[in-house]
């Protein structure tokens, strides 16, 4: 019992897929009509067997169009795996007393072919009917009756997976309105200017606060619109970079100024990504606009306020040097020691004007920034007619007004000493730097060749203490000297976050 009614749940699940009230059953009609001439039989019918009647899908031979489950010989019919066949109903003990045998159709006799869908569960008949009896269908018959069965099953099943596409994509459409809704009621709380695009770039969305700041009718900037909104000055250059993404799948990214409803041009941040399918196709670009106008007028006053200080700090040192020159001019015995520390104070200001200049007119566009440029500055009075006599290779690391400092006097400070008493002081002499990225670390080599032959010295001068509070206490640094017969060797180590902020971590 409890086996049978688990089927019968089964077969009303199934039988709901079918969408069976739909009606549009027209194309079962020529099946009917061709079982009925084919078994020579007055009546054919496309019988599906509910839970309380069978309603006829298809007939030919009769006008009702249902009857009742317990009347049925479809409801046995479809329980078979073969065509079950009822010779004469009045002599068949199941069926005499039924209502069709006793009244109209009046059934003699009966064929039906099962009807079984894809998943096994059975579903009906396809069945002829006669009012006279006979012994049994021919072997055509039985195989055509089969064969049209399967056919029925064919249009059902058809009809099923349709109705499964039309579920699908009805669930699909559903999903995608209640997205777009979330999505547009999300954009439109943000506090950014929200827009998207086609892959081809036609702008067909923007959130509600786009139309806020920029006061344009909705729809309006559709399209290419958007781009009358930028400032002259900015259009070709969003335009370059916009069709650069679209060619490439690059993310898109511009500082443009953009006009607002009051008609003033402020800046602004644009910034897109694309979306891309299973296959990585684009099929949408999202992006946003943010108002950085505060921002960028902030920095560009920061930037003016370091330049001026940076002017001052340039003629600090300029004061600071003549006033050693004048100290020196009225005390004669002091002028050598004069000389290198007024030396020592115009070289930290050249790196100062280096990595900091004080106007647009002393920025260095080459080497900007970085640590060959600064040694370049230092090393700059020791150029001979073949060429540098101090060579520098390997790395260019990066470089900040914090390190650029210490890493000024302290290579001042070998280049001097070179000058003086090593190779630099002979014509032949040569210095060569090399640079690299080691672990954590910029280590620098300075290798002195050619000059005078060079020992140990019995004591540390002031020269040396200072290399040493440039390298360990300002930079957090080592340092390894070796005075070698051919000349001096020193090896230094500098933590690559002591060469400019926000490099700690990078190699």
């Amino acid at each position: 019992m409890a086996e049978w009614c688990g089927l019968e749940t089964d077969r009303a699940a199934m039988l709901a897929l079918y969408d069976l009230d739909a009606g549009g059953f027209s194309a079962l009609d020529g099946i009917t009509d061709f079982a009925a001439a084919l078994c020579e039989a007055p009546i054919a019918l496309v019988s599906i067997v509910e839970s309380t009647r069978q309603r006829f899908l298809a007939r030919t031979g009769i006008d009702a169009t249902e009857t009742p489950r317990d009347v049925s010989f479809c409801a046995h019919a479809m329980l078979g795996a073969e065509i079950f066949v009822v010779s004469d109903a009045r002599e068949d003990q199941r069926f005499s007393g039924n209502g069709l045998v006793t009244g109209p159709p009046y059934i003699r006799f009966y064929a039906g072919a099962p009807l079984v869908d894809s998943d096994g569960v059975p579903l009906g008949a396809l069945c002829v009917i006669d009012a006279a009896p006979r012994s049994d269908l021919t072997p055509l018959q039985r195989q055509g009756l089969a064969l049209l069965a399967r056919q029925v099953m064919a249009t059902l099943e058809g009809r099923r997976r349709d109705q499964d596409i039309i579920a699908q994509q009805r669930e699909d459409a559903l999903a995608i309105a209640n997205s777009d809704r979330m999505f547009r009621t999300l954009a439109d709380t943000m506090p950014q200017m929200v827009w998207s695009t086609l892959p081809d770039g036609y702008h067909d969305y923007y959130n509600a606060r786009w139309y806020e700041y920029t006061g344009m009718p909705v729809g309006s900037t559709d399209g290419e619109g958007w781009n009358d909104m930028f400032h002259p000055d900015e259009q070709q250059l969003s335009w370059s970079r916009w069709r650069h993404s679209l060619e490439t799948g690059d993310p898109y990214e511009v500082e443009y100024r953009l006009r607002h409803h009051s008609g003033e041009y402020r800046w602004t941040l644009g910034r897109a990504l694309p979306i891309r399918d299973a296959a990585g196709v684009i099929t949408r670009w999202i992006g946003t606009c943010t108002d950085i106008h505060e921002q960028k007028l902030m920095m560009e006053e920061r930037e003016m306020i370091a330049h001026e200080l940076s002017h001052r700090i340039k003629n600090i040192f300029a004061v600071i040097a003549g006033l050693i020159g004048l100290s020196a001019r009225t005390r004669p015995e002091m002028r050598d020691a004069a000389d290198e520390l007024r030396d020592r104070i115009l070289s930290l200001g050249r790196a100062h004007d280096f990595v900091r200049p004080h106007s647009a007119d002393s920025t260095t566009p080459d080497g900007q920034g970085t640590l060959r440029g600064v040694l370049d500055q230092i090393f700059a009075p020791y150029q001979g007619p073949d060429g540098p006599r101090v060579r520098i290779a390997g790395d260019n690391p990066a470089v900040d007004d914090r390190s650029a400092t210490p890493l000024a006097l302290l290579f001042h400070e070998l280049a001097t000493n070179a000058a003086k008493y090593g190779a630099l002081s002979t014509a032949e002499g040569r210095v060569d730097l090399h640079i690299s990225t080691e672990n954590d670390d910029i280590r620098m080599d300075w290798r002195e060749a050619g000059g005078p032959s060079v020992s140990t010295p019995e004591s540390t001068g002031f020269g040396s203490q200072l290399m040493s509070l440039s390298v360990e206490r300002q930079l957090g640094g080592r340092m390894r000297r070796e005075w070698a017969a051919e000349g001096l060797s020193i090896s230094l180590w500098i933590p690559l976050r002591s060469m400019r902020r926000g490099l700690a971590g990078k190699g």
